[in-house]
């Protein structure tokens, strides 16, 4: 399966047995991202966390007080 990276639209072939592949296949929103990209996003996640101003916002979930 011929894949297309959003960042820096470099084409790359993945196998089209893998669940990356069918994933890709049956959920459109997933989207590729070739291995330098996703390493270079990773690494400037890691940095922004390390300084401290980074937040990870979570859903606040709310207690159903019928159950």
């Amino acid at each position: 399966m011929r894949v297309k990276c959003v960042i820096c639209d470099s084409v790359e072939k993945i196998n089209s047995n893998s669940p990356e592949a069918k994933r890709l296949r049956n959920r459109r929103i997933h989207t590729y991202l070739c291995p330098s990209c996703n390493d270079r996003i990773g690494e400037r996640t890691k940095e922004r966390h390390a300084t401290g101003n980074f937040k990870l916002f979570k859903e606040k979930k709310s207690k159903d007080q019928l159950i």
